[in-house]
């Protein structure tokens, strides 16, 4: 690796690749008089530093608080991006017989096991939320057992996957379980739920990772729970669960416009959806009455259309997605002996886009999120 200038501006080459200050944001933070590598300029020493595996990211988080800053930073992520380096790494919830205890089981782009997460901090709950955001794990508010009484919660913790740490967020301004979130434009949104005493929610929330802080934003046109949402085309997309003004599951989807902060809406939308995830412009969903079939929508014209999973048995066994390299992950959810995991390409040709796949899980899945840094 070396460093030059071209004119006024400088330009880092790495294994033959050229990136120039325009297009290369490493931040303007002031480390002091000490260089983060001896004998190199800040903006090299960066670059060396995205080029280690990101296994060895914990470890180069403990040499000093300046390589700590560096390798838990957003910038990061896009040095590594530029030096092609970026890593995806599949993180899975899973819980023990009864359902009792869960952890995070870790695994690489090829579906090897790498470890587990630490536990995570505060009391177990239910009814929460999963979401990513800079490479980071977030998991939001839900419903907590104190005192032998269920209570809706605020809390949000985050886990640098890079540093492999928690740490806690600033609290949500309304405590709630079973609502919607989704990442839109690098923007946590949470939308309805059930609130402290039970009540129906159409309050809506927002942080901006780089404060920390939540704001609320327009509500919902009705109260909205057991929902959940998806980002599209820069909006966010709440699908399912029920409202006060429907009879029974909603069909109508709540579409939130950021740059007009307000709300839309249509009917083109499914209501018992147990399990869902984005692939490009689809959102691949399994609704709870039918589980031998998943219903794909297509952000870009908002249709959707049906494909059929290659089992039988009974319409009501439970699965979770998870998604690697572009493809699909069907894990199952439910307690059974010779559980397999299958794997769905949506690009692969018609007739051979459903196969095994060799990922096994240690028990059910609860919930599994894809992390690139």
């Amino acid at each position: 690796m070396q460093a030059f200038v071209s004119g006024k501006k400088r330009v880092v080459v790495s294994n033959g690749m050229c990136f120039s200050k325009d297009n290369l944001d490493l931040g303007s933070e002031n480390y002091g008089d000490d260089p983060l590598i001896p004998g190199l300029s800040d903006d090299v020493a960066k670059m060396c530093l995205a080029l280690v595996p990101r296994t060895s990211f914990p470890s180069m988080g403990r040499v000093c608080k300046k390589w700590r800053y560096v390798v838990k930073s957003k910038e990061f992520i896009t040095v590594r991006r530029l030096a092609g380096m970026l890593e995806e790494w599949l993180y899975v919830l899973t819980t023990n017989a009864g359902g009792i205890e869960s952890h995070w089981e870790v695994m690489d782009s090829q579906g090897r096991k790498l470890s587990s997460l630490p536990p995570m901090p505060g009391p177990a709950k239910t009814g929460f939320k999963v979401v990513v955001v800079d490479g980071k794990l977030l998991v939001v508010a839900g419903c907590a057992l104190i005192n032998g009484s269920l209570v809706a919660s605020s809390d949000v913790y985050q886990f640098d996957t890079c540093l492999n740490s928690w740490s806690k967020l600033d609290d949500l301004k309304e405590a709630r379980y079973e609502f919607a979130c989704a990442e839109v434009n690098g923007l946590v949104y949470v939308v309805g739920g059930h609130g402290v005493d039970g009540e129906s929610l159409s309050s809506a929330e927002v942080c901006d990772p780089e404060t920390g802080v939540w704001t609320f934003i327009e509500s919902l046109r009705r109260p909205r729970w057991g929902c959940f949402a998806s980002g599209f085309n820069g909006k966010l997309y709440v699908m399912g669960g029920r409202s006060n003004f429907t009879i029974g599951n909603s069909k109508l989807v709540d579409v939130y416009n950021p740059q007009r902060g307000s709300w839309s809406g249509s009917k083109n939308g499914l209501t018992m959806v147990t399990a869902h995830v984005e692939v490009g412009k689809k959102l691949f969903c399994i609704d709870w009455k039918n589980q031998r079939k998943m219903s794909v929508f297509n952000a870009e014209d908002e249709t959707w259309e049906v494909v059929a999973l290659p089992l039988s048995g009974s319409s009501r066994a439970g699965f979770q997605f998870g998604k690697l390299n572009g493809k699909l992950l069907l894990f199952s959810s439910q307690e059974e002996a010779g559980r397999i995991t299958l794997l769905y390409d949506p690009d692969a040709a018609p007739g051979k886009q459903w196969m095994t796949s060799e990922i096994k899980l240690s028990g059910p899945c609860v919930c599994s999120v894809t992390i690139t840094a």
